[in-house]
């Protein structure tokens, strides 16, 4: 088989890339092992999209899709430090409708999925597992594990941090890894969230209460590996106490509606995400702490610049040239680093129980909320 493009990976950046494509003139084929398979109830994996993307996923006709009842928008943000320092957002006094809308993953995934089985120049192959991939001065061969060969211009590997694809075609990470877990878990609330969103640096980690529909919510709470695993081994009444307590008791008293599970933190730097005949995408071209919420974002925005890039090659330019692609490692270079930097940065100043600086990030963060000009920057880079 033939094909312009071959997206490796059916997750949320690489369908968003395939939808993105729409229109164009590249034929695509997008390889992934399995079809989504939505929850019985509510997703444990929720995201927080900013209003960037949730312009993109307009504007590639999934937004208008999505079952507004299963979304909450934000429209406030508390910060806490570990002592006396804090620093709130609002999308009121921003002039935004919201900060951001919390999402579950396998609404998005779903509502993705079907737009791209639908689209005219993409071919889903699944399942399907990349067995061998090979690239030359003519392009890339991706021979598939049921026998199948994919002869194509230009690969996308977007098939998560520990990439198959990448690892083929030879393109070293350097990870690190933070000996800490995030330990997800829903719970309903006694008291009304009013769509605020609340994040706590503690001691033992940094714990974030995302808002939810109906009056539920979502915890991420970044703790050391330890504290983690003794956190996904508590009973239901002993979890909600526990979580309930280190959030102040701000919405009153919790109950469980998923059972806690934790995950491996790490943040990884590639050197490069484009070459010749390639390019990475989401978690395959990057992965940091998700102390800023801004993982899946990332993703999205992967595609969408990716998508324009191609989209604005002339029709005697190869989609493969690694000059066609140099606009858009050019064009995410900033913000990759930026964001890498940043939570990396913010996770080794809160970590350390250090007096002086103790002091210094929590006089930050009150300087901060009292400069309106330095605090809606911050709001409008979150924006897009």
């Amino acid at each position: 088989m033939k094909v312009d493009i071959a997206i490796v990976g059916g997750g949320l950046a690489g369908l968003a890339l395939a939808a993105a494509l729409r229109g164009s003139r590249f034929s695509v084929a997008l390889v992934e092992g399995r079809n989504p398979q939505p929850p019985a109830g509510l997703d444990t994996r929720i995201y927080a999209v900013s209003p960037s993307s949730a312009v993109f996923l307009t504007d590639i006709g999934i937004w208008r899709h999505l079952a507004a009842e299963r979304m909450q928008p934000v429209q406030h943000m508390e910060v806490f430090g570990d002592t006396s320092g804090k620093i709130g957002f609002s999308a009121y006094d921003s002039g935004v409708t919201e900060l951001a809308w919390i999402a579950e993953s396998s609404l998005l995934h779903q509502e993705l999925w079907e737009t791209v089985k639908r689209q005219a120049n993409v071919q889903l192959l699944c399942p399907a597992k990349p067995e061998a991939l090979t690239v030359g001065d003519g392009g890339a061969t991706l021979t598939l594990a049921d026998g199948r060969t994919l002869v194509t211009d230009l690969v996308v590997a977007a098939d998560g941090a520990d990439s198959w694809t990448r690892q083929a075609l030879g393109v070293d990470v350097s990870f690190k890894h933070y000996e800490q877990l995030g330990v997800v878990a829903n719970f309903a609330c006694s008291e009304p969230h009013r769509g605020t969103a609340f994040q706590w640096f503690r001691p033992d980690g940094v714990l974030a209460w995302l808002p939810l529909p109906d009056n539920r919510i979502s915890m991420v709470w970044s703790t050391p590996k330890a504290h983690g695993e003794v956190l996904a081994q508590l009973s239901p009444e002993e979890l909600c106490a526990r979580v309930a307590a280190a959030g102040q008791n701000r919405l009153g008293k919790l109950e469980l509606i998923t059972p806690a599970q934790g995950f491996p933190l790490r943040l990884m730097r590639a050197p490069k995400i484009v070459g010749p005949h390639f390019a990475l995408l989401g978690d395959a071209a990057h992965a940091i702490h998700p102390l800023s919420g801004h993982g899946i974002n990332l993703g999205f925005q992967d595609a969408k610049v990716l998508a324009e890039t191609l989209m604005s090659l002339r029709p005697f330019e190869r989609c493969g040239d690694v000059l066609s692609l140099r606009p858009y490692e050019r064009a995410r270079k900033e913000e990759i680093v930026a964001l890498q930097t940043m939570t990396d940065g913010l996770q080794r100043l809160f970590a350390p129980q250090i007096a002086p600086l103790a002091w210094l990030r929590n006089t930050g963060l009150n300087l901060t909320d009292r400069l309106p000009v330095l605090r809606d920057a911050l709001v409008r880079y979150a924006l897009g």
